[in-house]
């Protein structure tokens, strides 16, 4: 699976031009602008699937370093102050990690 089988391309490319500035990333943004904040439970939980490189069942902070390349390939990484706001806004049990249900909790409005 793919993220383009859930999310359009052209949705995906206009949220990673959006915060291609260094520290001009915002995952609420970018979760509208790419379109996953409005998909299904099951979807948003596909996706963090592929965004958990490891398998693990979280996403730690060594992985959404390199988030937007997930997205598109040779796209920036974030910052170390982009990646420690994206774990906060998340991160409900305070694990330093982000969960299944906590990136879904994120992501839906």
């Amino acid at each position: 699976m793919s993220l383009t089988s859930i999310l359009s391309a052209e949705a995906i490319e206009k949220a990673v031009k959006d915060c291609e500035a260094p520290d001009s990333f915002c995952y609420k943004k970018f979760f509208q602008l790419c379109g996953l904040s409005s998909k299904t439970p099951q979807e948003v939980k596909d996706v963090f699937k592929i965004l958990d490189e490891d398998n693990s069942g979280f996403i730690e902070e060594s992985e959404l370093k390199y988030f937007l390349q997930r997205f598109v390939p040779g796209a920036r990484t974030l910052s170390e102050a982009e990646t420690k706001s994206f774990i906060t806004g998340a991160d409900d049990d305070s694990d330093g990690r982000i969960g299944a249900d906590e990136f879904q909790a994120m992501v839906l409005p």
